[in-house]
């Protein structure tokens, strides 16, 4: 048996600090060259994708591996496909993923302290609910809101939904009705069937020209379903759709939901973060007339992927459609002004995120996340103004915050070689919609890494493709 081979069937699991140390510094090393080449590195890249994928179908072997060579096959895995940590990642909604939080999530995972009842880490929990409450104040929820720190806003809007079904509805609710518009994110009507509503008791409620939720057509159709008997109980608006980045008008729709006796939930996964600005909050005008309100600090906070927030005007009523207990559960006491995050939502089990979000608003402070979030806003608008002055393009809609939708003037072919054209030059990466039954091309400024010499590029590319 070779020298190395001995050292790798000598490793055991619960590693010794000299090979905790070890190993930390080769990982830290591929973090440091993952993060310098960011900038050089294609925005896309499918070219090795195959034979890796083969490869790492393989199941473990029964003996031990080399630490250095698997961490490589990780690099070379994570180097397939869209570059979303990248300056040239402008499709869908970038995750600027803070290594401030990568390393927070590497201290907290070795730390692995259980946070769904306060009792186990008090300290941990404080930390998690002290950055909620600030959250919950930044959106101008009353003294008292609170939520939890989720996985994304999916499981953020289910938990919300439950709450809004069983404070409004109690135990029978088939004929509950949810007000959406056919930009609401998809995840809010999965999570209402899955909270066990009929899909015919979605509404989804027509759009102004502007693709803004229509004020009078939601009061219309919420005093039909009355009429016929059906429960009207959720209305849904969006800071920030998907598609085109639209504000609803928040502010008439929270009036709307107070007169009609409607839980009002606001989806700002991806808008929220926007508040802190001050044409953020300017456009996400109303948002604080939320009982429930959905955020991905994944997005609009530069996080890594899974960390989304749920806030609620009242954490009681999110207590009530989510706490359970076991006698198994006898030994363990609430904590006074403490929650126990296991009551608030789906997760019994659940890791303690609070320090991805945490260190960085602590590292970096507030303001440098105010002022790139303004920068994205800034070169949003650049994006408009110069596409709109190209007469080969449609660009119908001003971008409320960073997302700006385009197309050829011509045929949805022609704008789907567009888009691949774009896309070969492995440069930047866009998505693209259907919108008003017509494909546009859509183009995201989100990440922390895209700053104004990338937009120039991608303009250039946009220009060259056309």
């Amino acid at each position: 048996m070779s020298t190395q081979q001995e050292r790798h069937t000598a490793l055991p699991l619960d590693l010794a600090p000299h090979a905790v140390a070890e190993l930390g510094g080769q990982a830290v090393d591929l973090i440091v060259r993952q993060v310098a080449g960011l900038p050089d590195e294609p925005a896309s890249d499918y070219g090795d994708a195959a034979s890796l994928v083969a490869l790492l179908r393989r199941p473990p072997a029964g003996e031990p591996g080399d630490f250095g060579t698997l961490i490589e096959t990780f690099r070379q895995a994570a180097s397939q496909g869209v570059n979303t940590a990248g300056p040239g990642y402008l499709a869908y909604f970038p995750a600027g993923g803070l290594v401030s939080s990568a390393l927070g999530e590497l201290l907290a995972q070795v730390a692995n302290r259980y946070t769904g009842v306060a009792q186990t880490a008090p300290a941990l929990v404080a930390m998690e609910e002290s950055v909620l409450t600030w959250m919950a104040g930044l959106f101008g929820l009353p003294s008292g809101a609170c939520g939890l720190i989720t996985t994304g806003a999916s499981q953020a809007t289910l938990s919300a939904v439950v709450a809004a079904r069983h404070d409004r509805l109690g135990p029978a609710f088939g004929d509950g009705t949810v007000y959406v518009t056919e930009h609401t994110h998809y995840s809010l009507a999965k999570a209402a069937q899955i909270a066990g509503l009929p899909a015919e008791r979605i509404r989804t409620v027509p759009t102004t020209a502007d693709l803004r939720m229509d004020v009078r057509e939601a009061t219309r159709m919420i005093a039909e379903d009355r009429a016929a008997g059906l429960r009207p109980f959720l209305l849904a608006g969006t800071a920030g759709s998907t598609s085109t980045g639209t504000v609803d008008p928040l502010a008439d729709l929270g009036r709307l939901a107070r007169e009609q006796g409607l839980w009002f939930h606001v989806d700002a996964a991806y808008g929220g973060g926007f508040q802190l600005t001050r044409r953020g909050r300017e456009r996400l005008a109303g948002i604080e007339e939320a009982d429930s309100l959905t955020f991905d600090p994944h997005k609009s906070l530069f996080l890594p992927y899974g960390t989304g927030v749920l806030l609620v005007r009242e954490p009681a009523v999110l207590r009530a459609a989510h706490a359970g207990g076991g006698r198994y559960l006898q030994d363990l006491h609430e904590v006074d002004g403490l929650p126990d995050y296991g009551h608030l939502g789906v997760e019994l089990t659940r890791e303690f995120r609070g320090l991805r979000v945490w260190l960085p608003l602590h590292l970096h402070g507030v303001r440098a996340f105010e002022e790139a979030l303004d920068e994205k806003l800034d070169l949003a608008g650049k994006v408009h103004r110069e596409l709109s002055a190209d007469p080969r393009l449609e660009v119908p809609w001003r971008p409320d915050l960073s997302v700006v939708p385009f197309r050829l003037r011509g045929s949805d072919d022609a704008n789907r070689r567009l888009l691949d054209r774009i896309n070969a030059t492995r440069r930047v990466y866009l998505s693209s919609t259907t919108l008003d039954g017509a494909f546009y091309l859509r183009l995201c400024v989100l990440s922390v890494r895209t700053r104004a010499e990338r937009v120039e590029e991608a303009l250039r590319v946009i220009r060259a493709a056309l």
